[in-house]
């Protein structure tokens, strides 16, 4: 699974507030030893929040987790897009969603507040505990959430919780080398895809380091590859350390 965060708000991008979604998400998903794939925070922008939405429905492995614009103001477009891009049908009215704002506001669900339940077909709902005004889901894969932390943190802690606990374990081997990573390039270039190579340059008191890592499901691929840089760096006198 490819799993990826787009956060909405004009708002983040112009400083007028911080970004609480990023390191919260990237925190919740490693409990079950996932990582995202990409994250975006965009403008409350039709164009390209329709782009960003259909770059992630052209991945037939993603998962999206989507922040912000699904309210009744003007400027929440998610609900319209997320329709366009993901369902192709135009917006339908949620019977249950309509009956919990209703529920809620009374007579001031209306004019407005009552066309958050205009929802893509099809969608499932997402519980808010803090007032049950509603996250929703496409496929199971596609996640909408409210921009605000206290509302949306919970609702993807339980869909992370619900349908991503399960993973497989990924071995991560590190060292820390007094070279450049000119040195261990072409060991570099023979590292097969299916590993993880992370290599992060360095300069200490004017001194190239390097620190490699190798990460990926097979154990004894990844030790058998980490061990290579290893030998490489004992026949060249290099000095490491293992991190």
């Amino acid at each position: 699974m490819n799993f990826y965060a787009i956060i909405i708000g004009t708002e983040i991008l112009n400083a007028r507030r911080e970004d609480k979604h990023f390191n919260f998400l990237r925190t919740e998903l490693h409990k079950y030893g996932h990582e995202l794939f990409a994250s975006f925070i965009v403008k409350d922008d039709e164009a390209l929040i329709t782009k960003s939405y259909e770059l992630v429905k052209s991945d037939k492995n993603s998962v999206l987790f989507s922040f912000g614009g699904i309210g009744a103001t003007p400027d929440d477009l998610t609900r319209e897009i997320s329709a366009k891009v993901f369902t192709s049908k135009p917006l339908t009215l949620h019977k249950q969603f309509e009956q919990d704002i209703i529920e809620r506001f009374g007579e001031d669900a209306y004019p407005h507040r009552i066309h958050m339940a205009e929802l893509p077909q099809n969608a499932g709902l997402l519980f808010n505990p803090v007032n049950n005004m509603s996250g929703y889901s496409l496929e199971d894969k596609f996640f909408f959430v409210p921009g605000f932390p206290e509302m949306a943190h919970p609702m993807i802690s339980s869909v992370i919780k619900t349908y991503f606990s399960t993973s497989k374990e990924k071995f991560r081997y590190t060292l820390l080398a007094q070279t450049s990573e000119n040195t261990l390039i072409s060991l570099m270039q023979n590292t097969p895809s299916n590993i993880e190579l992370s290599s992060l340059p360095m300069l200490n008191k004017g001194k190239p380091s390097v620190e490699l890592s190798l990460s990926g499901f097979d154990k004894s691929n990844i030790e058998h590859h980490f061990n290579l840089f290893c030998k490489e760096l004992n026949s060249k006198n290099i000095p490491y350390v293992l991190m």
